[in-house]
């Protein structure tokens, strides 16, 4: 990461994407465990709300390592990728419009996450 002269960081390409995919799959998520506690038979929605908490936090925690080029963010992406996968897993057991589009919001990061972890820093 490098500073322009404006003093704000210049992110590879591919950070960048992996920021957006994380904060994106972030609010997917919690969107998500939000409308499943007000789905009718919401003990069927327990893991499915559990999961979505669980990648929301750690999509954030990664979106935020990244942000500030901490030493530990690509082991962060490769736990999110992770956290990403088993919530899609989950979100795609279920007929709802919100957890088909946090699935596909969490395989979306997991996929941007990897590249992250695989890139030569």
């Amino acid at each position: 990461m490098q500073r322009s002269e404006s003093g704000h960081a210049n992110y590879s390409p591919t950070i960048e994407a992996c920021i957006r995919a994380c904060l994106a799959c972030m609010r997917a998520c919690e969107y998500c465990a939000d409308a499943c506690l007000r789905e009718e038979h919401i003990g069927m929605m327990a893991e499915c709300i559990r999961t979505c908490r669980d990648c929301a936090d750690i999509c954030s925690l990664c979106a935020r390592l990244m942000a500030r080029n901490s030493d530990l963010f690509m082991e962060m992406c490769r736990v999110c990728a992770i956290a990403c996968e088993l919530c899609a897993e989950e979100c795609e057991q279920h007929d709802h419009d919100h957890c088909r589009r946090c699935a596909e919001a969490c395989r979306q990061c997991a996929e941007t996450c990897r590249q992250v972890a695989q890139e030569e820093m």
